[in-house]
């Protein structure tokens, strides 16, 4: 078979080789393209006559996997496949597995670092610091004995509740589906108002889909107490932005987050962009290096076990 790498992993080359290997070894051929294109045409040139895709999280569109009918599936090396055109894939019968899991620590590790970083003005105390400046108005508050609350109890979602924990947190939660998991970690699940309100810290873990787009808009964070924290690591999307920077100019809450509706440079005049009470990533919760270089060799996994007659972490 026919295996194209579409675009890099961010692994060495050596590490792809190396992956690759078993592929080779096998009897396959494997193509690795190290740069990112987001042009159909010249994506129909990389991926033409190939029986397997690779991606990562730039678009696949349907004019690329039509023109390709040897196409029989693709692996994403990524947690959510919203850019791949599923309906041309539904079509002609095209497998898909992801990479799901390659970065549940990571993200939940920054979602705690974020809500650290409003509790003690990190970053604030840092800029304080280098402009000569000492610690007047930056008393910062305790983590332990808060009350959490987990919006979105999937895999990231538990982990976070996890190092909440850690910290003797009270752990509240909302999410469609409840996981025995959270229950044995004490969490307590309850409605989304009720978790908004009684919160002193919220963390938001749900995939954006179209029931999750502006989930957290002006009813919810009007709800939120005197001086909460919210916490974005999951898709910018699923946060109203408009109301959550309305809220952050108010004074009434603090933020951290991650994530936005397209990653940054965010465009001159963004509503979050000078902000008060509010710390940014430039949407690197995913990104370590661990992460990184699993998320590769689930990638080729999950080539290797298709090929097997095993597939695993399909998602189509």
């Amino acid at each position: 078979m026919k295996v194209v790498l579409l675009e890099p992993l961010g692994v060495p080359e050596e590490t792809v080789g190396r992956l690759a290997g078993e592929l080779t070894d096998r009897g396959h051929t494997f193509k690795a393209y190290d740069s990112v294109s987001t042009d159909p045409e010249e994506l129909k040139k990389r991926a033409d006559g190939a029986d397997v895709l690779m991606i990562a999280n730039h678009p696949l569109p349907g004019s690329v996997i039509q023109s390709d009918p040897a196409l029989k599936f693709i692996s994403v090396a990524f947690v959510g496949i919203d850019h791949v055109d599923t309906e041309a894939c539904k079509a002609q019968g095209i497998r898909i597995s992801n990479t799901g899991g390659y970065c549940t620590d990571a993200v939940a590790e920054l979602a705690l670092g974020l809500t650290l970083d409003c509790l003690r003005r990190i970053s604030a105390g840092n800029t304080a610091v280098q402009q000569g400046k000492g610690k007047a108005g930056l008393q910062g508050f305790e983590l332990a004995g808060k009350t959490v609350g987990i919006i979105g109890t999937g895999a990231i979602g538990i982990r976070t509740a996890e190092l909440f924990k850690a910290f003797h947190c009270q752990l509240i939660g909302y999410s469609k589906t409840e996981r025995p998991e959270a229950k044995q970690l004490g969490l307590v699940y309850k409605s989304l108002s009720e978790v908004m309100a009684e919160a002193d810290i919220i963390s938001v873990h749900t995939p954006l889909t179209p029931d999750t787009k502006g989930l957290i808009g002006k009813e919810q964070i009007g709800l939120m107490k005197q001086g909460a924290i919210l916490i974005n690591t999951a898709r910018g999307p699923v946060v109203d932005t408009e109301t959550l920077a309305a809220a952050l100019r108010a004074g009434k809450i603090w933020a951290g987050t991650d994530v936005f509706e397209k990653d940054p440079p965010l465009p001159e005049g963004h509503p979050l962009l000078g902000a008060p009470n509010l710390v940014c990533t430039p949407h690197v919760g995913f990104d370590t290096k661990e992460s990184i270089e699993r998320r590769a060799a689930m990638a080729f996994e999950n080539v290797t076990a298709w090929m097997d007659g095993k597939p695993v972490r399909l998602m189509l």
